[in-house]
């Protein structure tokens, strides 16, 4: 004789009856929604676009822009982007944008990664206190700065100087170096230093040998940043520089454009090389950028 007292109901039923399932609801923007596809679309348009129409206006004469300017060029011009190559102006612009931007960069990370190793691994009296005031220091805007800074610059003899520069963008790259490397080097076990000072290893070997390389993705973050920030940098360096002969790349294209107002195509064909180095670094350097900044936020 079968009994059902020890059955169970089949899935998505019951004693009394089927339950009808729940209809699973997607979220509007959800990835392969058209939403979402349009979102990217505008985005593409918003920024790809505006480069586009400066590189390719670059390839055209004045005359073919002022007749179409959204047009294509017909024929296409190269003198304009090789007149400029083969010119010791930009290669000088670009010069010295790297090596402010190079030694703004060096300044920042090394002066912020100690930093934030102290704010990290040591306890003192107004450590948060103090790191709050980094934290502040992410909402000073430079031209708040630019009066009190000139001074101070023309007192020490740095303008016309590129470390007259190079040092105040270390200096306002520091907040945002401390606030990203110390949550990467506090979230580091402690286990890992009292090893290495059983082993014989000091403060600094610990520093060194261990915690750097550990926190390698901020470290590349921050550099990064501060590398970008220096190089696009446009009211310092006017600030400083009188002296064509010291100018950065974003001085160089404000001045190449007064000199050749005339010249639409080549004015383009100047800005668009002086986008190249910026942008094919960020391209090179956004998964690293990406990894470094949610390391962060985790920490």
């Amino acid at each position: 004789m079968s009994t059902n007292a020890g059955t169970r109901p089949a899935p998505g039923s019951s004693r009394w009856g089927s339950v009808p399932s729940r209809p699973v609801r997607r979220h509007p923007l959800a990835s392969g929604t058209p939403i979402a596809y349009l979102a990217a679309l505008l985005v593409i348009g918003v920024t790809v676009v505006p480069l586009l129409f400066v590189v390719v206006g670059g390839f055209r004469t004045s005359a073919q822009i002022n007749a179409d300017p959204a047009g294509l060029p017909s024929p296409w011009i190269w003198s304009n982007y090789s007149g400029i190559l083969t010119s010791g102006t930009f290669w000088r612009f670009l010069g010295n944008s790297a090596l402010i931007a190079a030694v703004a960069t060096s300044v920042a990370v090394g002066c912020g990664s100690m930093a934030a190793y102290a704010l990290s691994r040591y306890t003192f009296k107004g450590r948060e206190a103090l790191y709050g005031l980094f934290t502040v220091g992410l909402l000073f805007p430079l031209g708040v700065a630019t009066l009190p800074l000139y001074l101070l610059l023309r007192q020490i003899g740095l303008l016309e100087n590129p470390f007259g520069v190079a040092i105040p963008e270390a200096a306002f790259s520091l907040p945002a170096t401390i606030v990203i490397l110390r949550p990467f080097m506090r979230a580091i076990p402690g286990e890992l230093e009292d090893a290495a000072v059983l082993d014989g290893s000091s403060k600094l070997g610990f520093f060194v040998r261990i915690l750097l390389p550990l926190s390698r993705p901020a470290l590349t973050t921050v550099a990064i940043l501060a590398f970008v920030t220096s190089w696009n940098a446009y009211l310092l360096p006017l600030l400083v520089f009188n002296e064509q002969n010291h100018f950065t790349l974003p001085l160089g294209v404000a001045t190449f454009q007064s000199q050749y107002s005339q010249d639409t195509a080549r004015v383009l064909a100047f800005t668009a090389l002086s986008m190249l180095p910026a942008l094919g670094f960020l391209a090179i350097a956004e998964r690293r950028i990406v990894g470094g900044l949610t390391g962060a936020v985790k920490g």
